[in-house]
């Protein structure tokens, strides 16, 4: 479990193909303080587990699957990463409830500086978008994030404030980008709970008579 608050930034080091996947080699600082074989660390938002540790450098393996669902097929030495390592019980929660679970692949489409903040908006896939809201939460690239707001069902804006953009790799982000999006963990289960799937929610689909009666809302005869 993660908060989608960046500790630090790191970078991939080596790119070393291994079966079906590939095996990443990231240096970077802090992060390894305490870190151990086997732990779990968000990488740009995707989890991934150590499996070495090396003179200020740690290796992950990234297997075809996770490639085919995340920016990762795309990765070369020299990128930038956001790294977060697995939250500790009894700290703070100071983003929102992160998984480490990419939803799916984002594109952005524009970023705008304006005084001091940045604005930038992206397109969703049906998956992510059936789960956002307003003002609600988005990690985007390991980053939590607020909705600032929605100006298409599949597109949503946040704003960057100076401390964030300086902090992680968003700065690096150029528009057509990909990105990588997990939707808020919390929707996601109040989604399945209703009985809408992805596609439905996203559609704006009505939903089955038997969970609005659950709901206590019973519909009109020829509704």
């Amino acid at each position: 479990m993660f908060t989608g608050i960046v500790e630090e930034v790191g970078t991939i080091e080596q790119v070393r193909p291994e079966g079906n996947g590939v095996v990443f080699t990231i240096a970077c600082e802090s992060v390894l303080a305490g870190l151990g074989l086997g732990d779990s660390v968000a990488i740009d938002g995707a989890c991934l587990t150590v499996t070495s540790i090396l003179d200020r450098a740690f290796t992950v393996q990234a297997v075809g699957t996770t490639l085919g669902r995340t920016t990762f097929g795309g990765f070369a030495a020299g990128r930038r990463v956001n790294l977060e390592r697995a939250l500790s019980l009894g700290q703070r929660l100071g983003g929102h409830i992160v998984q480490g679970h990419v939803d799916g692949l984002g594109e952005v489409i524009s970023i705008r500086p304006q005084e001091e903040l940045v604005l930038i908006d992206f397109r969703m896939p049906e998956d992510v978008a059936s789960v956002t809201v307003l003002h609600g939460s988005i990690t985007l690239n390991g980053v939590s994030l607020t909705v600032n707001a929605l100006p298409a069902p599949d597109v949503c804006q946040v704003s960057i404030i100076p401390f964030t953009w300086e902090h992680t790799n968003l700065a690096d982000l150029r528009e057509g980008d990909a990105v990588n999006l997990e939707g808020d963990t919390i929707g996601k289960y109040v989604r399945h709970l209703l009985g809408m799937p992805a596609a439905q929610a996203a559609g704006g689909a009505q939903q089955p008579e038997h969970v609005l009666r659950a709901w206590g809302y019973h519909p009109a005869p020829g509704a």
